[in-house]
């Protein structure tokens, strides 16, 4: 996919898979629309170094049988690496042509990003977790979120009908790939649906409830959209301007980072943004540093504080828990996660005070053995650099 002309080119609904996507997820600017988010004019926050070379830390492979740190990131198809200790940079390392300006996909860690802006706009009163969300948006009266509290749908326990299926094109999230602009109509799908032309034309279409709204977690990327429009609309500002002005600008980001936009220009909140490698740790250091006045602390504290909602939570993290647009690893250390598919981590470790970034490109979107063996690494690092 390099040259003038390229001499192969992402086919159009294959792009997030595999070989294409260990070039498009370091390349989303070229395949589809984006909409800045300013870094600002300010200085960018400086990353003090003391670095370890970990290369050779022994660790479980994806297979359980032993490893060393390196072998298992090339392993699991990592672009990008990094861990901050003490908010100093550890261990920083790059893969597959990726370098520390270049932007990756952050998949679902984006709704980490929208989650913290709206903990902003809650902690000013704009908005109230408790408030229906037809509060904001009384179009969804019409909808299945009528009666969904902005909480319901901050934590993923409304009751509308979803159904995230991955490999499904014709599934609710392949309805999302199209409507946002990422993937064309599947050529086999169904002649007679209608296919909605931007995400709030989506948003409108759901009708069905499955259960009553606050009974139990279901993940649903649908739910960070609504959350977003939401801000938008108390605010009068789009999301990508919300996160430049709220988050981006104030935690000294080194890049410019992006979303990608539908036909409408909406930035779509659960899963187009991109960043650095190092601005994705920023922006980890700032939540484990309890927000420093820019998230409120109170919020952070909060989204910790997650509970499961049912069992069979997390294949490969079965006592995890989910708050705020937040993965909680577990009851006890209650770090917080930012999760994407393909690969895509955050890890913030409250007692280790530490930071771990893993940007990848997984062939599938999702894998246990991979995840394990991950969370596994992170906490190998963290014993590590006691």
């Amino acid at each position: 996919m390099d040259g003038s002309p390229p001499a192969l080119v992402p086919p159009p609904m294959e792009w997030d898979r595999a070989p294409w996507n260990r070039w498009t997820f370091q390349h989303m600017r070229e395949m589809t629309p984006t909409a800045e988010v300013w870094r600002g004019t300010g200085h960018s926050a400086r990353l003090e170094r003391r670095e370890e070379n970990l290369d050779h830390l022994p660790v479980a492979g994806a297979d359980g049988a032993a490893t060393t740190l390196s072998r298992l990131l090339d392993e699991t198809y990592t672009d990008g690496f990094l861990v901050l200790k003490d908010g100093a940079v550890a261990y920083e390392r790059y893969f597959n042509g990726m370098t520390p300006r270049t932007l990756h996909l952050s998949q679902s860690m984006a709704k980490s990003v929208t989650g913290s802006v709206a903990g902003i706009l809650v902690g000013r009163g704009v908005m109230d977790p408790d408030a229906p969300v037809t509060t904001y948006l009384p179009e969804l009266e019409d909808t299945a979120w009528r009666g969904a509290s902005l909480q319901h749908v901050l934590d993923m326990t409304t009751g509308v009908r979803f159904v995230e299926a991955y490999e499904d094109p014709n599934s609710d999230i392949g309805r999302v790939d199209v409507a946002c602009g990422w993937k064309p109509v599947p050529p086999a799908g169904d002649p007679a649906a209608e296919w909605p032309q931007h995400m709030w034309d989506l948003i409108l279409s759901f009708k069905e409830t499955v259960r009553p709204h606050g009974e139990r977690f279901e993940y649903r990327s649908i739910e960070t959209d609504v959350l977003a429009f939401a801000m938008e609309r108390v605010t009068g500002r789009r999301l990508a301007e919300l996160v430049s002005e709220e988050l981006w600008q104030k935690i000294g980001a080194e890049e410019s980072a992006c979303f990608t936009v539908d036909r409408a220009g909406y930035a779509l909140a659960d899963g187009g943004f991109n960043a650095t490698l190092r601005d994705y740790a920023r922006f980890g250091q700032l939540i484990l540093d309890g927000g420093r006045g820019i998230v409120p602390a109170e919020w952070i504290e909060a989204t910790r504080s997650g509970h499961v909602h049912g069992p069979d939570f997390s294949p490969s993290m079965p006592e995890a828990s989910y708050r705020n647009q937040f993965w909680v690893e577990d009851p006890r250390s209650r770090n917080l996660m930012c999760r994407g598919v393909f690969g895509q981590l955050i890890h913030v470790d409250f007692d280790a005070r530490m930071v771990t970034v893993k940007l990848s490109s997984w062939p599938d979107f999702s894998s246990v053995s991979f995840s394990v063996a991950t969370l596994a690494a992170v906490h190998t690092i963290a014993d590590a650099l006691k």
